[in-house]
């Protein structure tokens, strides 16, 4: 696992041991990011369920202003600070070790641009954290949410929580899901 572009382009970054990670194939991590490449210089990003932080610092590589990793594993928080450091962008981060739930409300920002999770596959923590986000001020119709989910995950409840559903880009194995508030 690397960085693709950006500042730290091509350097390797670590991952947490274990099964309870399943960091995103650099392939994909490209084709997510080349979509987004027009969105990310100068946002403020946030990435959920963050394993080794490695989304978050493709952002900050690629020009994101600030980006929040949120993870409750320690772990997980572990890998993401060491790779923070040996990328150098320590200083544009903010990490918290703490259920994604609480986490949200701890963000203290007037917008946030883009919001990324990739929960344990399965699970429904998709619709959990949706339906706090309700709750947040800087989540509003302009940021963009992108969920990685198993292909075989239903999102037919989004729209009822409010959320419109504007892209879907499906892989071999799982997909990533591009939401906005209604």
């Amino acid at each position: 696992m690397r960085v693709i572009a950006g500042t730290a382009r091509s350097l390797p970054l670590k991952a947490p041991e274990g099964l309870d990670t399943r960091p995103t194939q650099d392939r994909i991590k490209e084709t997510l990011f080349n979509i987004l490449q027009m969105d990310i210089p100068e946002c403020v990003f946030v990435d959920m369920f963050a394993g080794s932080g490695g989304i978050g610092i493709e952002a900050l590589s690629r020009g994101a202003r600030k980006a929040y990793f949120i993870d409750n594993s320690p772990a997980a928080n572990m890998c993401i600070n060491e790779n923070l450091a040996f990328t150098k962008f320590t200083d544009r981060a903010i990490v918290f070790k703490q259920d994604i739930s609480a986490a949200l409300y701890n963000i203290y920002e007037k917008h946030v641009d883009i919001i990324f999770m990739d929960p344990p596959y399965k699970q429904d923590y998709e619709k959990n954290v949706l339906m706090h986000l309700q709750n947040v001020k800087y989540c509003d119709e302009d940021t963009l949410i992108i969920i990685e989910a198993d292909l075989s995950t239903d999102f037919s409840y989004a729209e009822e929580l409010g959320y419109t559903i504007t892209r879907e880009k499906k892989y071999k194995t799982n997909k990533h899901v591009f939401l906005r508030k209604e």
